[in-house]
């Protein structure tokens, strides 16, 4: 049995892997970490877990365990490290944007699973990419493989409410987000540098400009992503190339019907939709951003650190109406 603890637990994506792991069978959550809400039993800030935990949040350095989960704001987890003594044996892997960019210092392995699946499996830390990049690369990544990504890029991309986190900001109140769409870190929003990053390992050299503008949406979760670009080829060709480059990665999808955010919510799936138009291919992304974007994600690599099957604990429906 794999023991897992988790640094930061009390917000959105620490509460998804609270979520998941209590019903993984492989795993047992040993330790739940908070400073905000450390003394409190964990199913009183994650109500749905009564009956299913009895943890208490504590704010002190965790006991030994296999893997160690760090869900800490951004910036944080370097500092966290350098504060806290964490044995050699015990595997990381960081939720935040604090690893995820290569350098020759940096010992994390990027964590997705699509384009580092046998770097990832004999890791002992792992970067976890971020939501929007998740989606993103995933709609892009067989186009760079094949060397079909050269001009620019145009993506749209809509999340919930969610992605912002768990602590009140102007924009994430009911009363700002219901019935509002808004526009945010047009054409320079921080996970272009790893997507870049990743096209450019997918494609050998380079990466194009991506034109990305994110926009906050309505709803709880969820990302919804449009990306197009000028390229040479059909619909069929690419539909086989698509396939292909995702036939052995059990939660990537490509769908020749018609996909919406419903179908996705509470799973770790990334749904993939083509269309072709006068020399246009335009890739529909979509995928919950705290699971296939965050947590789910981070169990995905954790299972394959472990030398566990992928799908493990991951086995979820959506939503559905």
């Amino acid at each position: 049995m794999i023991k897992a603890g988790i640094i930061g637990s009390a917000g959105f994506t620490g509460g998804e892997l609270l979520r998941l792991l209590v019903n993984h069978p492989e795993v047992a959550v040993v330790f739940a970490h908070s400073n905000s809400q450390q003394g409190k039993l964990v199913s009183s800030v994650h109500k749905d877990l009564q009956g299913e935990i009895e943890l208490v949040f504590k704010k002190e350095t965790p006991p030994p365990v296999d893997v160690l989960f760090l869900c800490l704001g951004h910036g944080n987890t370097k500092e966290y490290l350098r504060n806290t003594p964490v044995p050699e044996s015990t595997k990381l892997i960081d939720l935040s944007h604090d690893f995820r960019i290569f350098n020759e210092t940096n010992p994390f392995i990027y964590g997705l699973p699509e384009l580092n699946r046998e770097k990832i499996r004999i890791a002992d830390k792992v970067a976890n990419p971020g939501c929007f990049a998740t989606a993103i690369q995933l709609a892009l990544l067989p186009l760079a493989a094949n060397g079909f990504l050269k001009n620019d890029v145009h993506v749209n991309a809509v999340t919930g409410a969610t992605g912002a986190g768990a602590s009140l900001l102007p924009t994430t109140h009911f009363s700002w987000r219901q019935n509002n769409l808004s526009v945010y870190k047009a054409f320079e929003h921080q996970h272009l540098v790893e997507i870049h990053q990743s096209l450019k390992q997918a494609d050998g050299s380079s990466s194009p400009r991506i034109n990305f503008i994110p926009i906050r949406g309505d709803f709880t979760k969820g990302i919804f992503c449009t990306a197009y670009s000028k390229v040479d080829g059909s619909l069929n060709q690419f539909l086989g190339m698509y396939k292909d480059y995702y036939s052995d990665h059990p939660f990537t999808i490509v769908s020749e019907e018609s996909i919406s955010l419903k179908d996705i919510i509470n799973t770790n799936k990334c749904y993939l939709h083509l269309q072709f138009y006068e020399g246009q291919l335009l890739i529909t992304s979509i995928i919950d951003n705290l699971i296939k974007g965050a947590s789910g994600q981070a169990i995905q690599n954790m299972n394959l650190m472990s030398g566990l099957p992928e799908r493990t604990g991951l086995q979820l429906k959506a939503i559905g109406f």
